[in-house]
């Protein structure tokens, strides 16, 4: 009766562990998040850290497609932001959206490896990569962990040409601050533009990086998640 019972016991373990496979090779996430290509329709997509052209130099641990995940309530809002831009002729392009604390910790190792500086004359030129922790340009703990938070642009749709914010994305320095009065009318517009659409549809900005919003009220304020962008 023992092997009777030891043989089922066996052959469950191996349902639930085949199905446990099965089911992580789809695309399933947790509850309240979603793939954003799948609400944004007519969005550009430029997952920085999948490839190579970051401040890092290399994919980030965690980046393993190039596809852009956030909570359900920040992709409504985002659509919303789409959805106002384009009787201007004008879309969004999404550098990153949830993140997980792999990547930031990656984000973390490469900080304190001070003799790794291939990309600083491109993303960091002026800030001394010792005083990058100093200076709150990394960090232990990111609001893209927690889902809400979303990096992104304005496009012209017709050519697909980004308007001019005055700093590419990830640019580490004062250039990148939103209020920057040292940047052009025509960057300060732009930057206002992407603002104003971004907090009208419930978003809120980050003082350094004209890029970078948050969901004003998003659904997981003190949560911090780590499952791979798959």
């Amino acid at each position: 009766m023992r092997n009777v019972k030891y043989c089922v016991l066996l052959v469950v373990l191996s349902i639930l562990f085949s199905f446990s496979v099965a089911f992580s090779g789809q695309d399933s996430l947790p509850d309240e998040f979603c793939y954003l290509d799948n609400i944004l329709s007519g969005a550009v997509y430029d997952v920085r850290y999948f490839g190579s052209d970051n401040f890092v130099g290399k994919r980030i641990d965690g980046y393993k497609a190039d596809r852009v995940i956030l909570t359900r309530d920040a992709a409504a809002a985002l659509a919303g932001a789409q959805k106002d831009l384009a009787p201007f002729g004008l879309g969004l392009k999404i550098f990153d959206g949830y993140r997980p604390q792999d990547a930031v910790l990656h984000f973390v190792r490469w900080a304190e490896d001070l003799n790794d500086t291939r990309m600083k004359q491109k993303y960091y030129p002026g800030v001394q990569k010792k005083n990058l922790f100093r200076d709150g340009y990394i960090a232990e703990k990111s609001s893209h962990s927690r889902g809400s938070t979303v990096d992104l642009t304005i496009i012209d749709l017709k050519t697909g040409q980004e308007l001019d914010m005055g700093t590419g994305f990830d640019f580490f320095g004062p250039d990148s601050w939103p209020d920057n009065k040292d940047m052009s009318v025509q960057v300060r517009s732009n930057r206002a533009l992407l603002r104003e659409i971004m907090v009208r549809n419930g978003f809120k900005p980050l003082k350094e990086e004209w890029w970078h919003f948050t969901l004003e009220f998003e659904p997981f304020p003190e949560n911090y998640f780590n499952f791979p962008i798959k």
